[in-house]
């Protein structure tokens, strides 16, 4: 039984490096082609509400198995919605954040080819440590203070190595400039929500099933606003819709469904598995990039990548604590 359990937790392994490495990559790439491709562009506003629907609907298809039965699937969505609003107003904060990051996202995607924009957002790690120590007062060991700054330095090689602009099938201008702010903007986003939504989800015994559906059930307002406050003419002249196909129902349950398969798969991750994974989306974006984008991977690039990758194992390191000898155990007592 026990080696069975062995085998298991290993193949569980496996599954979650798997899934963690083709989420990372493929939302990525997706996004870059859905912005690139010849033929009626959709509009990316909408695709961010569409995703935070499909996403709340599947939130609430979990909490009702949770609860076992359509009353208690009700009364736990009364008790906890309804009758805490202060709680409920707690989880806007996050919510307006990401539905601002997820937009912004877009624009990087835009603006930038897929392997750059993969290593740049990395810079979310840094973001995320800064808020981990001003929110949660968390203290980074000295190798974490190397991985950021190396972290820092590889992101600006790979941004000095871009070369000019290019020509897309879809035609629209790609702006270097916007795509690098709207990434660093979207880190700096992706930090705060998530260190803040941790501090909620430690200071509460709400599951993050139900926390999902309190963030979805306030974004998906929020971004309707404001799909009609930037995009209400074409709204109104094309439709909600223009412009999704296949392709684009598919990107909206990836970024959907995406996040929410990672949270089941992350307990079983430790750091140094997550840490292949990301490593494993960057490689991956790279080799993609070249064959479906016409990427040109310079010596710059690649070194600035290794020294991503390299940082994000080193942030990851957890170092073993050092046995305590019978001498110090006597000298503390």
């Amino acid at each position: 039984m026990n080696k069975l359990q062995q085998q298991n937790n290993q193949m569980l392994k496996y599954v979650s490096l798997i899934t963690l490495t083709l989420q990372n990559a493929l939302v990525g790439l997706s996004m870059r082609y859905a912005r690139i491709r010849a033929g009626d562009m959709f509009l990316s506003s909408t695709a961010v509400v569409m995703a935070e629907i499909v996403k709340c609907i599947t939130c609430l298809v979990l909490v009702y198995f949770e609860e076992g039965n359509l009353k208690k699937f009700i009364n736990s969505l009364n008790a906890t919605i309804v009758k805490q609003p202060i709680d409920t107003l707690k989880v806007c904060v996050p919510s307006i954040v990401y539905l601002i990051q997820n937009n912004l996202l877009y624009v990087s995607a835009s603006n930038l080819d897929a392997a750059t924009y993969q290593v740049t957002y990395q810079l979310k790690i840094l973001t995320t440590a800064f808020f981990a120590v001003v929110i949660l007062r968390k203290t980074l060991i000295k190798i974490q203070w190397g991985a950021l700054v190396l972290l820092l330095i590889g992101v600006v090689l790979v941004q000095m190595s871009e070369s000019g602009p290019t020509a897309v099938p879809s035609g629209i201008s790609q702006n270097r400039l916007l795509g690098v702010t709207a990434a660093l903007g979207a880190c700096f986003l992706s930090g705060f929500a998530g260190i803040y939504f941790e501090k909620i989800l430690k200071g509460s015994d709400i599951s993050v099933w139900m926390r999902n559906v309190q963030l979805s059930l306030l974004s998906v307002p929020f971004g309707l606003l404001s799909c009609y406050v930037k995009d209400g003419d074409l709204i109104s002249k094309q439709g909600f819709f223009f412009g999704y196909d296949w392709f684009i129902n598919y990107l909206v349950v990836l970024q959907a469904g995406g996040g929410l398969i990672v949270a089941l798969v992350v307990k079983h991750a430790d750091n140094i598995l997550k840490g292949f994974a990301t490593s494993l989306a960057i490689i991956l974006s790279c080799i993609a990039s070249i064959y479906l984008f016409n990427f040109k991977l310079t010596l710059q690039f690649a070194l600035g990548a290794i020294l991503v990758i390299c940082s994000i194992f080193m942030y990851s390191h957890q170092p073993k604590s050092k046995p305590i000898s019978k001498q110090s155990l006597l000298e503390k007592i």
